[in-house]
């Protein structure tokens, strides 16, 4: 007899912390997708992030998954509400629906709201240059929880890294609709040589907006910001940025209730750790990556893996075409690597690093598109901090091109130089003086002028 799903599903959150959910304190430790004391006894994916097409509308430079067309045999509706009661039946307790954009599928609110009827929090991360007034209903029909709205910088920033002209301004048009509304406003951005110097700026910008919640993380060199390296952090950045995010959270974002969520790229240890880290909880650290412990990555087509940001080949675990997900996570190699990981497994400074135990080498993702495989981590202000003490600094750069497919990489080699004589206590953030980043305002176009804005997005 076939198996009937119901709500609340095994695994479902308890009322008391429904509660919270539902009146979300700016405490991440509230959040579906933090483990609490039970999860330790048996540790499970408790949030998906699921890719449900590949189609987008907007054509980013920086985009991992080069997103634009549909995957070939993206899964049906009825495989896809299959794959949402196997996320309920292991104990899922949070689902974000991605893309390529994910409301370009024509049945997501159907998914959205069978995901709220099996007890799940449901939220979509969005472009949103298509966000409009119905799609916004349909969101608050289907249940969703949280809109988080990508906002790459200011906006000729936002606008030539996205691809496409007036995309900024329909960002900002789709976040006030979203903030009228019961659902939460949230923003993600991502930190590459462009964005950099505005971040204070777009705190203000949120401040504006009413956004609860900013998700930050690095430029990671896959997909289409493989083929621009000019576009990447360098490792060095770091020593730069970390003070401003403390700077900007304490002045701009506390005072408005704003949670800063540093995404798993950035990081690790090191003076700011505690400010910054799961809400600046005193002790809060970085406990190594969570894929397929804590998280779970699904594809359009099926495919299964521990993180959604990972590449498809190597860390793929399964489709839900011809698997079943317990299966999957309790067996498969892909995923149980990362939960197994051990400082055997590191290499390079990350295998001698102090922290090398609980670490366990930073963000997978971060790596791997670095050097086609896990286990060490340039992007890491400790080890930034380290080599500032001796003088030297690493430098990456690009050796092997991207063979231009959905979540692939190239290589890039680390190289260990002197720091620039005058340089290393220069205040400024990417050259330019700390005081004219502090003073941007919303109403600027960008920190940079069109040329740089060019060369740092010209395909290499």
């Amino acid at each position: 007899m076939e198996k009937q799903h119901t709500a609340p599903p095994i695994g479902a959150v308890p009322d008391k912390k429904e509660q919270k959910e539902k009146d979300y304190d700016g405490n991440p430790k509230h959040l579906y997708r933090t483990p609490q004391d039970i999860d330790w006894d048996n540790p499970h994916p408790l949030y998906a992030v699921w890719e449900i097409t590949l189609r987008c509308d907007l054509g980013c430079r920086h985009c991992g998954s080069r997103a634009g067309k549909i995957r070939s045999q993206e899964l049906s509706t009825e495989e896809c509400l299959d794959v949402v009661h196997q996320l309920a039946d292991i104990g899922v307790r949070e689902v974000t629906l991605i893309g390529g954009e994910a409301y370009l599928r024509e049945d997501w609110p159907i998914i959205a709201k069978e995901v709220t009827r099996m007890g799940m929090s449901c939220g979509m991360t969005t472009g949103a240059r298509n966000l409009d007034q119905r799609r916004v209903d349909q969101a608050v029909e289907a249940g969703l929880k949280t809109i988080s709205i990508s906002i790459d910088g200011l906006e000729q920033t936002h606008d030539s890294i996205r691809g496409a002209k007036g995309s900024w301004r329909a960002a900002i048009d789709a976040a006030k609709r979203v903030s009228e509304t019961d659902i939460r406003l949230a923003t993600n951005t991502q930190i590459n040589r462009l964005s950099m110097p505005e971040l204070p700026a777009l705190a203000d910008l949120l401040i504006e907006l009413n956004s609860r919640a900013w998700q930050l993380q690095l430029t990671v060199a896959m997909g289409r910001a493989a083929d621009r390296p000019d576009l990447l952090p360098q490792p060095y950045d770091l020593l730069e940025l970390f003070p401003l995010l403390v700077w900007i959270k304490q002045n701009k974002l506390d005072p408005n209730g704003i949670q800063i969520f540093p995404g798993n790229n950035i990081g690790y240890f090191g003076p700011y750790e505690h400010l910054l880290r799961y809400g600046g909880d005193l002790g809060a650290h970085w406990a190594g990556c969570s894929a397929g412990k804590w998280t779970l990555g699904l594809e359009a087509d099926g495919k299964i893996k521990g993180c959604p940001s990972l590449q498809s080949v190597p860390y793929t675990g399964g489709n839900f075409r011809t698997d079943k997900l317990k299966d999957v996570v309790a067996n498969s190699p892909q995923l149980k690597m990362f939960r197994e990981r051990t400082r055997d497994d590191l290499w390079g400074y990350c295998k001698t690093c102090y922290y090398g135990d609980i670490c366990k080498a930073g963000c997978s993702w971060t790596s791997h598109s670095l050097f086609a495989k896990p286990g060490n981590n340039p992007y890491c202000i400790h080890r930034a901090l380290q080599f500032e003490e001796q003088g030297k600094r690493e430098r990456i750069e690009k050796v092997e091109q991207a063979p231009g497919i959905p979540f692939d990489n190239g290589r890039f080699e680390v190289i260990v130089e002197d720091i620039p004589e005058g340089e290393a206590d220069t205040p400024t953030i990417l050259g330019i003086p700390i005081q004219d980043v502090l003073s941007l305002d919303t109403k600027v176009k960008a920190a940079f002028d069109q040329d740089t804005i060019k060369e740092r997005l010209n395909k290499q």
